[in-house]
């Protein structure tokens, strides 16, 4: 299983492909096989390197409180063991904050940063949502966890397929790696307290803003939000997306994904 010493914590990742180095960050409660989706895709035109944040997955669970720039520290670290001096940058969600928070304190190593589905900030009423949510985790079961979140990151479209719904939700609740509920608060409490909105407007590097029509859990004004924050930022949105757009619309998502980082790389080739 392989894993590297990063920032006091132990990180498992994996690396898939050849090529220009493509860094995935994931998002709250996720491991590495919720870019199970987009492995193929990525790993055909770049070296893609997929993790578990901290409290994630196979990586070590945290001791105590953290921010999200110690969890950008946890990856810079790891891009440091791996030896890549610099790379292309994808946040998912919390893995967004992340990404936010290492194109601020490393932008010389960041070629391309694609930021998906996420916010630069959250106010008092995510704060009060986290607070609610965090203490909720730990009232209800497992199982009840796990269809909360699914509701907040599928569609109702998705919800009509009862057979798909029964999968997915079979596969998670089958998933060997569970997250720990203090784990799940952890990262939930860390997510409210990023605020990167005075920062963004330093970045100089080619950014790529992706959000979800339908998203109810960062809702598509924070993907504008963060565009408007970052000068020459381009935005898309997905039609039609929820916020887990990389599972149900996964094949948009890729090229969205990937056709940026191509087009941003041919004027630096020219």
């Amino acid at each position: 299983m392989p894993t590297a010493e990063a920032n006091g914590q132990t990180l498992y990742y994996e690396v898939h492909g050849e090529g220009e180095p493509l860094l995935c960050v994931m998002g709250l409660s996720a491991d590495v096989l919720t870019w199970t989706l987009q492995l193929p895709a990525f790993s055909a035109a770049h070296r893609t390197i997929v993790f578990d944040n901290r409290d994630a997955g196979r990586s070590s669970l945290a001791s105590g409180d953290y921010e999200i720039a110690d969890m950008a520290r946890d990856t810079l670290a790891l891009a440091d063991a791996l030896e890549l001096e610099s790379f292309h940058l994808l946040g998912y969600s919390m893995g967004g904050a992340i990404a936010q928070e290492i194109a601020c304190r490393a932008p010389g190593r960041v070629r391309t940063l694609t930021l998906a589905v996420t916010f630069p900030a959250v106010g008092a009423w995510g704060r009060k949502l986290g607070e609610v949510w965090g203490s909720r985790v730990h009232k209800i079961s497992y199982e009840e966890h796990i269809d909360e979140l699914m509701l907040l990151n599928h569609s109702e479209q998705f919800f009509e397929n009862a057979d798909g719904v029964a999968f997915v939700r079979n596969m998670v609740l089958q998933h060997p790696h569970p997250q720990a509920p203090e784990a799940f608060v952890r990262q939930l409490a860390a997510c409210g307290r990023h605020d990167t909105c005075d920062r963004l407007g330093s970045l100089t590097m080619p950014v790529h803003v992706i959000g979800a029509e339908y998203d109810i859990l960062v809702p598509i004004w924070k993907s504008r939000e963060i565009a408007a924050l970052i000068p020459g930022a381009q935005l898309t949105v997905l039609n039609g997306a929820p916020h887990g757009a990389c599972i149900e619309c996964a094949e948009e998502f890729n090229a969205a994904v990937l056709d940026f980082i191509a087009a941003a790389r041919e004027p630096a080739a020219a």
